[in-house]
Parts: C-alpha cells; sequence; structure tokens
C-alpha cells in the first residue's frame, strides 16, 4: 500500500516528524515542574491574576483557561496530539463517541436541514438520529455505504451533512472516501467519517477529502478498555462551532480520562499493527472452518471492497465478523463456549471480545433496521486482542464444536 502520512498543524520543533513521534510528544507543554511524562490537571476552575484578566479570558480575548467543562491543559495536549496525527486543524474532545456524534451534529446542523447516514453504522448512532435528533427537525436518510450512485441520488436541496463509519460495525464495509467527499463537496455537503476501527495509525479520511472524523476514544485510543471518551477533529472554521457546543452543553472529557488516551497513543501505531497481524490470520483461519457460512474482513480476498481497503488503509483492522450455520441459538452456543475471550461489547482492547450483535450492539434497532443494516442472527463479532494467535483460534475451536 502506497498511502502517504500527513500531519495537522504543529509547533516547528515537531514539523516533519513521523507518526510515531507525534504519538508521543505531540501536544505535551510542560509546566515550569518540567515533568517528562504529561501532568493531570484535575481542577474545575482556575485563578487569574485580575479581574480584568478574567473577563478578556471568558470573552476570548486573551488565550488561556476559563473553565474546565471546555478548557483544560490535559485535555487540550489529547486534542492537539490527535489533531496532528489526523492531519486536522484542531480536535475537540468528549466524553463518549456518541457524544463527538451528538456534538458534531448540533453544532453544524439546524431544525429543517437533512443528513445522510449510511445504513452500516453502530446501532447506537442510528438510535440517536431516529429517537432524538428526528424530533428537533432534523431530517435523515440512510444510505447503503459502498453505494456511491445511491448517495448522490439521496441528496436534497437541504442536505447538510453526510456521516459515515468505513470501516463499519461490524461487517467492515467500506465506502470509496475521496469519491464521496467529491460528490459531497459537489452539492455544498459536509462529510463526517467516523474512524475508530481504523485509527488515524491506518487511515486518515481528512487526506482523503473528509471534512470531519471523530472515534470513540473508549476503543483503539485507550487500548486497554479503561476510560470513556470521544473526540472531533476538523478544520479549525467548523471546530469553533463544536467548542462552542461543548462549552454550553458540557459534554466534557475529564483531565485523567484525557490522560489516559494520551498514554494509549503512545503506542497506538504498535498496538494496531500486533491486532492486525492476527485478525488476518484469524480471518484466513475461520474461512476454512466448515462451520462458518461467511467471513466479513476487509482483509480477505474474498471481501468485496478488498482492493479499495488496500488502496485507502495502511492495513484491514483487528475486528473480523462472521456467521455460524444456524440463527441466534447457534451464534449464543458458539459464544458460550468460549473460555479465553470476554463476551462483552467493548472493542479496541488488548483482551480479545466476542459478542453477537443483533442482541448488543444493534439491539435496539427492529428487526428491519438490522436487516437493512446486514445484521443478521447468526451473526458473532470477534475483537481480535493482543492473546497468543494459537490460543485464540483454540477459543475459537471451542465455539465450532458447540455448533
Amino acid at each position: 500500500m502506497t498511502i502517504e502520512w500527513q500531519a495537522g498543524r504543529l509547533d516547528s520543533d515537531l514539523d516533519g516528524v513521523g507518526f510515531d513521534t507525534l504519538a508521543v510528544r505531540a501536544g505535551q507543554h510542560r509546566s515550569p515542574e518540567g515533568e517528562h511524562s504529561e501532568a493531570i490537571y484535575p481542577t474545575s476552575s482556575y485563578v487569574f491574576r485580575t479581574a480584568a484578566d478574567a473577563a478578556a479570558r471568558f470573552a476570548g480575548e486573551v488565550p488561556g483557561n476559563v473553565y474546565s467543562r471546555y478548557t483544560n491543559p490535559t485535555v487540550r495536549a489529547f486534542e492537539e496530539r490527535i489533531a496532528a496525527l489526523e492531519g486536522a486543524e484542531q480536535a475537540v474532545a468528549t466524553s463518549s463517541g456518541m457524544s463527538a456524534i451528538l456534538s458534531i451534529v448540533m453544532s453544524l446542523c439546524s431544525a429543517g436541514d437533512h443528513v445522510l447516514v449510511s445504513r452500516s453504522v453502530f446501532g447506537s448512532t442510528i438510535s440517536l438520529f431516529e429517537k432524538y435528533l428526528k424530533r428537533f427537525g432534523v431530517q435523515v436518510d440512510y444510505v447503503p455505504l459502498a453505494d456511491l450512485d445511491a448517495w448522490a441520488a439521496a441528496f436534497k436541496p437541504n442536505t447538510k451533512l453526510l456521516f459515515v463509519e468505513s470501516p463499519s460495525n461490524p461487517l467492515a464495509e467500506l465506502v470509496d472516501i475521496a469519491a464521496l467527499a467529491e460528490i459531497a463537496h459537489g452539492k455544498g455537503a459536509l462529510l463526517a467519517v467516523d474512524n475508530c476501527f481504523c485509527t488515524p495509525a491506518l487511515q486518515q479520511p481528512i487526506s482523503l477529502g473528509a471534512d470531519i472524523i471523530m472515534h470513540s476514544a473508549t476503543k483503539y485510543i485507550d487500548g486497554q478498555g479503561r476510560s470513556m471518551g470521544g473526540v472531533v477533529a476538523g478544520k479549525a472554521e467548523l471546530m469553533k462551532e463544536v467548542v462552542g457546543f461543548l462549552r454550553t452543553a458540557g459534554p466534557t472529557l475529564s483531565p485523567f480520562n484525557a490522560w489516559i488516551f494520551l498514554k494509549g497513543l503512545e503506542t497506538l501505531r504498535v498496538r494496531m499493527q500486533a491486532h492486525c497481524a492476527s485478525a488476518q490470520q484469524l480471518a484466513e483461519w475461520l474461512e476454512q472452518q466448515p462451520g462458518i457460512e461467511h467471513v466479513y474482513y476487509a482483509g480477505l480476498p474474498s471481501h468485496p471492497q478488498h482492493e479499495l481497503a488496500k488502496r485507502q488503509q495502511r492495513a484491514f483492522g483487528a475486528v473480523v465478523s462472521f456467521e455460524v450455520r444456524g440463527g441466534k441459538e447457534a451464534a449464543w452456543r458458539f459464544i458460550d463456549a468460549t473460555r479465553v475471550i470476554s463476551i462483552t461489547t467493548n472493542l479496541g482492547d488488548t483482551k480479545t471480545t466476542i459478542a453477537h450483535p443483533a442482541t448488543t450492539s444493534h439491539g435496539r434497532l427492529s428487526p428491519q433496521e438490522r436487516a437493512n443494516a446486514g445484521i443478521r442472527d447468526n451473526l458473532v463479532r470477534v475483537a481480535v486482542g493482543l492473546e497468543d494467535i494459537a490460543d485464540l483460534k483454540a477459543d475459537l475451536a471451542r465455539g465450532l464444536a458447540a455448533l
């Protein structure tokens, strides 16, 4: 693969450095104490020199911390590091991945605006649009992720935003981000990409033309299943609106969680490399097993978008989904037979996890909504961790024996 990595705006001493250097160094501003590891600032407010200083900071006339709901040194370090890794002008941290999506829509859309969402998104994302955002006059339609003609045909005069996951959860569907960005921009709309499954270590949607990216930092950015958080990144002009929403509504990332994410970013590329290598082996092995009907993993030549994944990503990710022979009961037997892998819906962890999407991550959707998203009752999702590959195969073999 020949994808070039691009950096966002940086201090001059980090201009031109590589991804791993930025992952370790970007965004750090040492205090007079000279700490080597980033400091945690667990404070709600800040003391000003004078009343005039306080007024100027609250008015935005001078830089500086105001209130930790929207300005905190540890959180800012995390935001600057993500912006550097994603090649964005600015990033804004939030309390979770879902609050990141909420912040995008509430900041950039108004009642009467139309949003196009890919059908292949996380179940809670669909619930957010269907059960809540529609109440406030945001119009929403859903489009098959990979079908560029369908995207172009779905536009209305009031279409403001396109929102996609690529790769999608849990079926690893992709869209040609550059082509979709061209369609969106030609019609005056913005493209937002959930980059959670790839992280900037594998894919930079902004370099492909996307306007906004978001992450559930809870996943691979943390990397060990410890903390909740999210982040939005893009052009400073757009992020100014997101900051305004954060300041008012308060879906704020805590300083401690920001520090956890800073530590996670330091090992992001090496972890993703290991995750992807094991996922590739598991996907190839599962595809050969008689109890498996279909494997969804973009690293397989059988995946319909394998060549697009090779062009658009540096590797194929760490989530392998597959359909077992039988229905829900067979999928549950498979999951329950495992002994090493954790039965939980989180992903991006050092520990491999296994889940039944139809009754967990997508369980709040109607049967028709699940069908539209391709979530069948016999689907199992495995998020590959960092255990020995032989042990993971042995554990999944227990699942196969239970079918």
